[in-house]
């Protein structure tokens, strides 16, 4: 089973984000969450094979949540998901070794085909 752990904390991203993938491929599980502690919590449990993060949330930011993963050691594919585009945010994303991609928002669905197919998942 293809799972992706979308965390984003609007809503009416995610359900876009959701009904793309589902519309590259079907088959795919996505978990998709508002609040980026549930996410985190869910995290081991899930166990996805990719996981699409928003950068920009309260409580726990993008950043916040990929230093979390690294403290645990956790190596899910991380892709990054932005409304900037900002060089440095860019370039801080390069220093977390699970962070595959930086993408800005909104992802297109041919962009979507590729990256789950990069990740094996179509």
């Amino acid at each position: 089973m293809k799972k992706i752990l979308l965390v984003d904390d609007m809503e009416i991203f995610n359900f876009i984000m959701v009904t793309s993938i589902k519309n590259v491929d079907p088959a795919c599980v996505v978990h998709d969450f508002t609040n980026p502690l549930l996410a985190f919590s869910a995290l081991q449990e899930l166990d996805p094979h990719v996981v699409f993060l928003d950068l920009n949330m309260p409580e726990l930011d993008g950043w916040g949540f990929l230093e979390k993963m690294q403290e645990q050691n956790l190596r899910q594919k991380v892709y990054i998901l932005t409304s900037s585009t900002s060089e440095l945010d860019r370039q801080r994303s390069e220093a977390y070794p699970n962070v595959v991609r930086f993408l800005v928002k909104p992802v297109e669905e041919e962009l979507l085909e590729e990256i789950l197919r990069e990740g094996e998942l179509v």
